[in-house]
């Protein structure tokens, strides 16, 4: 019982330090053009450090879920292909121990990682995607408050420069001049009194509100010029303009069925929809599958090493992305119900899974 123990925890050590290596390199990998746009937002954008940390932690659930799979087969892949190297798993099997049982800790291990995966795609992607959002409208304020420092020119988005004169005392009494130029068939100066910041959540914008101030534009017409007084005028700033991601809304089930209904099944849009929702299950449950592929993908790919199990099980996945890709054609084309098209590289990988397994275990 004791060796059986002993056994079980080196082999799922084997498997846990390829993972957690794969894991971070994977991440890294991925939110790489995320972390130049962090740190733009540190050292040219002025914003704060805590601030940029939280949007990296929203931003972690959404690459984990498709990082942990990855991770998990090449933890596999290597650990067995290491085992099978050195012939430990040779004097594994010649003490009459079977690749099912010496497979038991890649089990448990396979599990862990779906419920994680799981978690993640059910509950810690919507939820931070819903934290992102509000981050995001934060760091457009935080930029907005601080191109009206006074007396410089600053540009807190694309296409939009901001004047506040340093004469006035408090941003009430102030002048402030604002070029927008993001609708390249309307620009327009704008010279406003005073100004105040606020932040509309429902309609994920930041807003600059001027008061007492004039809009200056030129219409189509070349010798016509434009010139409108306002006592209150809300400049809106949305999160698309400002180079952060917005969260798109996902339909709800309700809405993609009743979509299917009006169009008879036909509608590209809906079914593509109505797949996302299947793979919500069917991706995190790849992970188990991927896991214990990694045995006899291992044991054959031997002589890999640790750089040969990361280049084997990124081609496996890409296999299962190509698979997923030319699913989600069959399923908008509507060859595919969209529950099979979300479910079939599963059932193949699966397939491959078990029958590749009772032929290593055979030999």
């Amino acid at each position: 019982m004791l060796l059986s123990k002993l056994l079980d925890r080196y082999i799922f050590t084997e498997l846990l330090s390829p993972f957690l290596v794969s894991l971070g390199a994977l991440c890294f990998v991925m939110l790489t053009r995320e972390l130049l746009r962090l740190v733009e937002l540190l050292v040219s954008k002025g914003v704060g450090l805590l601030a940029v940390l939280k949007v990296f932690a929203n931003l972690l659930p959404s690459f984990l879920v498709l990082t942990l799979p990855i991770a998990g087969i090449i933890a596999s892949i290597t650990a067995f292909g290491r085992l099978s190297f050195d012939k430990e798993l040779v004097a594994m099997r010649a003490a009459g121990l079977s690749l099912l049982r010496l497979a038991r800790p890649v089990f448990l291990f396979a599990f862990l990682v779906f419920v994680l995966t799981l978690w993640l795609a059910q509950w810690g992607q919507p939820w931070s995607s819903t934290n992102l959002k509000k981050v995001a409208l934060n760091l457009l304020r935080d930029q907005l408050v601080l191109a009206l420092e006074r007396g410089t020119f600053n540009e807190p988005i694309p296409k939009m420069m901001i004047y506040v004169s340093d004469l006035g005392d408090d941003a009430s009494t102030t002048g402030i001049f604002v070029s927008d130029e993001r609708n390249p068939d309307d620009p327009r100066v704008i010279v406003a009194r005073g100004y105040r910041v606020f932040v509309d959540m429902k309609t994920s914008q930041v807003a600059l509100q001027l008061q007492d101030g004039v809009i200056h534009s030129q219409p189509d017409t070349i010798d016509e010029y434009q010139q409108v007084g306002f006592s209150s005028y809300d400049l809106k700033l949305s999160l698309n303009q400002s180079g952060y991601a917005s969260t798109e809304e996902r339909p709800s089930y309700e809405t993609i069925m009743a979509q299917l209904r009006e169009s008879q099944g036909r509608d590209p849009s809906a079914r593509r929809r109505l797949m996302e929702y299947y793979k919500d299950l069917a991706f995190p449950t790849a992970s188990l599958v991927f896991c214990i592929l990694g045995v006899p993908v291992g044991i054959v790919s031997k002589r890999s090493g640790r750089i040969g199990g990361f280049a084997v099980g990124v081609l496996v996945v890409i296999i299962y992305y190509v698979l997923n890709v030319g699913c989600e054609f069959l399923v908008t084309t509507a060859t595919l119900s969209p529950f099979a098209g979300a479910w079939l590289p599963n059932g193949i990988f699966g397939l491959v899974t078990v029958l590749w397994f009772y032929k290593m275990s055979r030999e």
